[in-house]
This record gives structure tokens, sequence and C-alpha cells, in this order.
């Protein structure tokens, strides 16, 4: 059933899951970038960093979070560790107020069970007493590859025991498909309804899943979506920010992402692009890339003329023998080609025949040469 008085919270982990797609680095003047494409996007929330990784992760987390406040931008900024007492005490000296948590749930032995509890108790008592306005979310790691026994059980423990904000159920090892999604999904989203527990989906991308899973996530009642830019992170990445919102909020859920803001989302995306490259010698676009790749606006067989999708380009028409007079049409006026409109199926015809005969497409200029000729 869609939810569509529901809002769907969006937090963006462009930052802190982007520095696990090799290796890539975002330096302070980055982040600021990229919050301020976040803003004007209206997304809920920048995960955006690991401060107990070191340092200098602190250092960038406490400054952007200050710079979102000088700004008064509406986005709050949120950093990640691991659910233990000591990574809880580094997080909150980066004045945040989003604390997100993970944890290893593999085990349903009592005592490595009462351990992970107990440290999970500890790290969240301590943010509620020295920040009770905080907002913590805890991920169990991975719904995957843990039974769903354990993860009722866990989840039970941390909606009405702890009585957390955010419980991440993330698909870790990128192994789930939709319908094992919706289905591990969804007892925990009945287990947290007339709670104050939002449910929150993480899909990670290496069977080509992640947009698909996280959709079925949030119809199983999850309502927070995570994902990022171009769907960067760690091995094949995360959720496609973009195309998953889209999906949702065309599907009637509602949201604050503004995907109609394609124009900036391109942008967003190419900056994104530009460090990768910069970094790794690899682009994260390619002319498949959906929705803002080439190809989404490339036309050969005329079967779907004009093309829904895509930014940034004109339509593409390249003729061979599976063209069509529609589509030959566009292509002559595309390019300026003159031609007789009585004669645009011999056209067509003499087009498709030559193709055939040369095993290849046409250029312009053999496409001219037959409009000429006709």
């Amino acid at each position: 059933m869609i939810r569509i008085k529901e809002i769907i919270t969006i937090i963006d982990e462009t930052i802190r899951e982007g520095m696990q797609h090799s290796g890539i680095v975002f330096t302070y003047l980055q982040r600021k970038k990229i919050l301020d494409f976040q803003e004007k996007l209206g997304i809920d929330i920048c995960q955006a960093g690991y401060p107990p990784a070191h340092s200098t992760e602190e250092d960038n987390i406490k400054k952007l979070c200050r710079y979102a406040a000088d700004k008064n931008y509406k986005i709050k900024v949120a950093g990640m560790g691991r659910a233990f007492l000591k990574d809880a005490e580094t997080l909150m000296k980066t004045g945040i107020n989003h604390f997100h948590l993970h944890v290893h749930i593999d085990t349903n032995k009592d005592k490595d069970k009462i351990k992970v509890l107990s440290d999970i108790t500890r790290a969240i008592e301590y943010i509620k007493n020295k920040k009770p306005e905080a907002k913590i979310s805890i991920a169990m790691l991975d719904i995957g590859k843990t039974s769903p026994l354990i993860i009722e059980q866990y989840s039970d423990f941390l909606i009405h025991k702890l009585k957390i904000d955010i419980l991440s159920l993330p698909d870790t090892s990128g192994i789930m498909a939709p319908n094992f999604m919706y289905d591990r999904i969804k007892p925990i989203a009945i287990m947290a309804t007339g709670t104050e527990t939002h449910i929150s989906i993480h899909c990670h991308n290496d069977m080509g899943m992640a947009g698909a899973n996280t959709i079925m996530g949030v119809y199983a009642g999850g309502n927070f979506l995570e994902a990022s830019a171009l769907g960067i992170g760690e091995r094949n990445g995360i959720a496609d920010i973009f195309t998953t919102g889209k999906m949702l909020k065309d599907q009637g859920f509602k949201m604050n992402l503004k995907t109609n803001e394609t124009g900036l989302f391109r942008e967003y995306y190419e900056y994104i692009n530009k460090i990768c490259r910069s970094q790794t010698g690899e682009s994260l676009f390619n002319v498949n890339t959906p929705f803002f790749g080439d190809a989404v606006k490339t036309h050969v067989a005329g079967t779907h003329g004009t093309a829904e999708f895509g930014i940034g380009n004109k339509e593409k028409f390249f003729l061979n023998l599976l063209c069509g007079k529609h589509l030959v049409e566009k292509y002559l006026k595309a390019a300026n080609i003159g031609y007789n409109r009585k004669k645009a199926d011999i056209i067509t015809e003499e087009i498709k025949s030559q193709s055939a005969n040369l095993q290849r497409r046409l250029t312009e200029k053999e496409i001219k040469h037959i409009a000429e000729q006709a």
C-alpha cells in the first residue's frame, strides 16, 4: 500500500559512503560545496563523514556542522561511527545532533548478544544524557546475511527498549532481491508501528539491485531512504539518490527532494564525477548512466521516438536497417537536410537497404546523398 501522506526523509551519503569508493577523500571545501548542492536540492540529512576514523574527519564534521548553522540551512549534518561509547564520545565533540551508529548483529550466542546490546545501550545512554535532543540511528549489519529471527530480536530491543529514532536495515553485502527485501523489512516496519522509531533503507548495488531494493524497502514500510549521488559508495555503490527518489515521488510518495531540478542535479553529479576522476582516473558518468547518460536520448529503431528522460544533450539519431519513416524525418530535420516529404518512404527504404548491404549504420553524408537523390 502506498503511504502517500507520509514524507520520506532523504539521507544523502555521498560523502561518507563515497569515501569508500576507490579510497576517495573529500576535502572540507569539497564537502562544503556538496552540502550546498544538497541544501538546494531539498535533501534532509547529510551523512558527512566518519569522525572516529581520524582527527581530520572529526574536525571536518565539526566545521561543516558550524557552516550549516551559520548559513541557516535546513539540512542536518550527521556523522557516523560504531555503536561503542568511544565512538559516541568522538561524535559528540563535533556538535552534531544526528548520530548514525552501526553494529554487527550476525550472532545469536547469548554471551555475544549480551555484549553487543550492552555496547549499544552504553553509547545511546551517553548520547541521550549529554544531548537529549539528539537523533540516534542504529544500522544493523547486515540483513542480507543475518537470519530474520536475529534481526527481529535485535529490532525489538532497539525499538521498544532503547526507543531509538531511526533503525537502519542495510543490505550491506548487496545480495538481496526486491521481493526478499520487502519480506525482510515488512515485519520490522510492523513492529515499529505506533512507536517513535522510523525505518531506514540502505542497499548496496553489488547485484545491480540497489535502486529496486530501496524502493521495495520503502513500500514495505521504510520512511527514511539512504542513497548517494550517482550511487557512489563501497564496491558497486548504493542506490542513486535521483533515480530512486524520482521513482518513489512519481508513484505518490511525498518528499522534500527536488527531483524536478534536473539541471541542478546534473551539476551536482558532474561535480562528484570530477572529484572521482581526478583522484581515481575513473569516471562515474558513462554513456549508459540512467537518466543523465547520453544513451538515454539516442534513437536507432524509432520505436520510442521521443525520449522521456535525459537532460543536458539533444536527442541523437542513428539510422540503420531498423529505422522507420518517422525517425528518418526526425533525423533529416535535426541535421538540417532538405528532402521531399512525399519521398520520405523511398528515402527510408533506401537507407534501410544500404545499411543492410554495408552492415553498419549510415553516416550523415550518406544519408544526405540519399535524400538529395530522392
